[in-house]
């Protein structure tokens, strides 16, 4: 009780904090921005590390996510905390970056394919296919799965840190996963119907 009622205090006195550092910075208040994003940096460089993997790439990734807050800030409405706001605009900017970097790793990517050059003509063309219509099975899936899924099996992000990033519960993470296969199995067999 006591240690709940501490946690409701300590999650008011930041929600206060981050407002007045919002409306300083939005007065022009430049010096209110850096120390905004002091008290998020780490977490962001984190979530930069489950995506990039290595420093350089993750501190670009923090530039960048802080870049974009500014420039969104306005857009910040406070129905949440800000700190869901933040991270929820990380993880597009993640999604995003690496989408752009060589079409996000995505299960379209030929190099999925073992040496796709020892494999006949047909067998390639059937890989791709089948790719294909996985992705395309994923897009029709409900967003809150396919976050799920995407993360878990083309990133090899764990139930853990997908929790962290999308601040869904661990057990939702893998009730979402989970039903994301299943509504993916009876997609797919349709298609075999066919």
């Amino acid at each position: 009780m006591k240690e709940k009622l501490l946690s409701k205090i300590e999650h008011n006195l930041i929600k206060k904090r981050d407002q007045s550092l919002i409306k300083a910075t939005l007065n022009g208040n430049k010096k209110a921005f850096g120390i905004l994003m002091s008290f998020y940096k780490v977490k962001i460089f984190s979530m930069g590390k489950k995506f990039f993997h290595n420093d350089a790439d993750s501190d670009d990734f923090v530039q960048d996510v802080f870049i974009r807050v500014y420039i969104n800030l306005q857009s910040f409405r406070g129905d949440s905390q800000f700190s869901t706001w933040l991270l929820k605009l990380a993880y597009t900017t993640a999604i995003n970056s690496i989408k752009a970097k060589k079409d996000s790793n995505s299960i379209e990517n030929e190099d999925i394919i073992p040496d796709n050059r020892l494999l006949p003509p047909e067998s390639n063309q059937l890989a791709k296919a089948a790719c294909k219509a996985i992705r395309k099975a994923i897009k029709e899936l409900p967003e809150k799965y396919a976050i799920c899924i995407e993360m878990y099996f083309f990133y090899d992000i764990s139930y853990k840190d997908i929790s962290e990033i999308t601040e869904f519960p661990i057990n939702t993470v893998k009730s979402n996963i989970f039903r994301a296969k299943k509504m993916l199995k009876e997609k797919l067999e349709k298609l075999d119907e066919r």
